[in-house]
């Protein structure tokens, strides 16, 4: 017999739940559909209709309900650009040319590869953000912005300081005015969704685009917009899918199986594994064998497709149990999942497995388990993750020689992480995840502008030069003075050995000066519109017994 806890479990009355509903209610005809019709398109091609969160509500709750009383309102507004990334609000300043420009750089196999450029006026008002953000006064970005209100890089370092005061809302808003911004300026061939488009992240002038777009993402998986996340991050990974600066790979399994988007997420991994050996990566190895499950339960499938799609879960979620034992206990402890005796004494997924794996790997696992834990609680998804388990018991007590080549390849690989995985934690800020930063990271100060930059960046046009006055301080000085610039948790420098007995009081005045400030900042942040003119488009829960 299982005996079952009867715990309560918000992350199950979530909006997941209640999207699911919804769909069941409207049946599943079209997923169906849409994934015959997505198998013969390219596989990051994108849909403008998906980038638009609107149209999801409204596929799930109707137009009345989304919209209600704004159409009117909106209709009113003169003069709106069209853009599909997101739509400009009338509590936005009126846009006018900000300096920034896109350039075709060449084409070659059929890829076209741009540039963003910043326009003399542009690098000028770069210049100043710079300052600003080295002033240590915060009233130097708010007056950048009152003068250049779609400067994207001050929107950015300002929506750090809003989600910091929990002001989402704002957060939100300041993202998509950015990404505004950027769109106005895109090269006329510049295609949001052939997939063939690239932009190279060693560029400082492309990362914004980067960023606003990952942060953009977040805010919609937040709002529960699942299929426009995923529309996103397609977006995000077609930008580079070779370098994959944001490494995208890390959430896209997370946001397709969150948005019910099995086939994609199987596709991407029969598509992609021969040449980016996706099955080394514990996200993939663990969500692909989920999304096989999730689509053996769907009742609209043939029979056939799903015994395959159950055939083929088993053997891979084996291969991932295998690969990557330490998973197991950190996503059932997630999940308050007590495993049987057998399982919790096996020196196979005990606290061996999680001491023992190097430093990346355990970055990935921390990520992987942080981010999806949620996704295993069902208790069917439970059920069948036990037999699994016992199955790789069973092969690793018969000393079966993929247990044995397993532990070879952990050894050799994933002693260190590429600097874009870690760029990517940083962005994500899932606590488990970033706790297992290694101090190379964390002893360096994170610009919200531009988190841990490329080593081998391209730079084409340079800060003139300042006079650099050294600096004695902390790291957790440093990264709230990477948010708000005037921020000092040091203060003044204790005397006659007060130092070490000050500390604990140094800090805490410090993050009270901090939020004191931000609010100040924030509640006194007025935009400055530029003059009009006639022609603005000059522009589940239980134990295993």
């Amino acid at each position: 017999m299982v005996t079952r806890k009867n715990l309560e479990d918000d992350d199950l009355e979530d909006i997941d739940s209640l999207l699911e509903k919804i769909e069941e209610t409207k049946g599943h005809s079209h997923q169906a559909l849409s994934g015959v019709i997505a198998d013969s398109r390219p596989l990051l091609y994108v849909e403008h209709r998906n980038l638009n969160p609107e149209n999801e509500l409204k596929r799930y709750f109707g137009a009345r309900a989304v919209l209600g009383e704004q159409r009117p309102r909106q209709r009113q507004r003169q003069y709106v650009r069209s853009t599909w990334l997101t739509a400009p609000k009338n509590t936005w300043p009126r846009y006018s040319r900000t300096g920034i420009g896109m350039q075709l750089l060449e084409t070659r196999r059929g890829v076209q590869y741009f540039t963003f450029e910043h326009h003399r006026e542009y690098q000028q008002v770069q210049f100043k953000f710079l300052d600003a953000v080295e002033s240590m006064d915060p009233n130097n970005i708010v007056l950048l912005l009152q003068m250049n209100p779609y400067h994207v890089d001050s929107l950015l370092q300002l929506s750090d300081v809003c989600r910091m005061q929990e002001d989402q809302e704002m957060a939100r808003d300041l993202i998509e005015r950015a990404l505004y911004s950027l769109e106005c300026v895109f090269h006329p061939v510049f295609s949001l969704t052939s997939g063939a488009c690239r932009l190279d992240y060693r560029r400082p002038e492309n990362r914004a685009f980067y960023l606003a777009l990952f942060k953009h993402m977040m805010f919609l998986e937040k709002r529960g917009c699942l299929r426009t996340a995923l529309e996103f991050c397609k977006l995000l990974l077609s930008l580079d899918p070779e370098n994959d600066p944001l490494c995208s790979l890390l959430i896209i399994d997370f946001l397709s199986l969150r948005a019910r988007e099995y086939t994609f997420l199987t596709r991407v991994f029969q598509e992609w594994e021969s040449h980016r050996n996706l099955s080394q990566l514990p996200n993939f190895a663990f969500s692909v064998p989920l999304a096989y499950f999730l689509q053996s339960q769907q009742e609209e499938l043939p029979d056939p497709e799903r015994g395959l799609a159950r055939e083929r879960a088993a053997q891979l979620i084996q291969h991932a149990l295998i690969m990557f034992p330490s998973v197991l206990m950190p996503l059932l402890d997630r999940c308050s999942v007590q495993p049987d005796a057998r399982v919790a004494s096996h020196a196979f997924f005990g606290p061996t497995a999680q001491i023992s794996q190097p430093p990346a790997l355990n970055q990935l696992v921390c990520l992987y388990v942080a981010r999806t834990h949620a996704l295993w609680k069902d208790p069917v998804v439970m059920s069948w993750l036990e037999t699994s388990v016992h199955e790789v018991l069973r092969l690793v007590e018969a000393n079966d020689p993929a247990v044995e080549e397993s532990e070879r390849k952990r050894k050799v690989r994933y002693q260190s992480a590429p600097r874009n995985i870690y760029r990517h934690v940083i962005l994500s800020e899932l606590k488990e995840a970033t706790a297992a930063l290694p101090l190379e990271v964390t002893s360096q100060p994170v610009m919200g502008f531009d988190p841990l930059p490329p080593l081998d960046s391209v730079v084409s046009y340079t800060r003139p030069e300042r006079t650099n006055q050294p600096s004695s301080e902390s790291t957790l000085s440093l990264f709230f003075r990477s948010l708000l610039p005037n921020f000092n948790l040091q203060g003044e420098v204790r005397r006659d050995g007060d130092e070490e007995a000050g500390a604990g009081q140094d800090l805490n005045q410090g993050v009270n000066r901090l939020m004191a400030a931000m609010r100040d900042m924030l509640a006194n942040i007025q935009f400055q519109e530029p003059p009009r003119d006639d022609n603005p488009d000059g522009d589940g829960d239980g134990d295993w017994d």
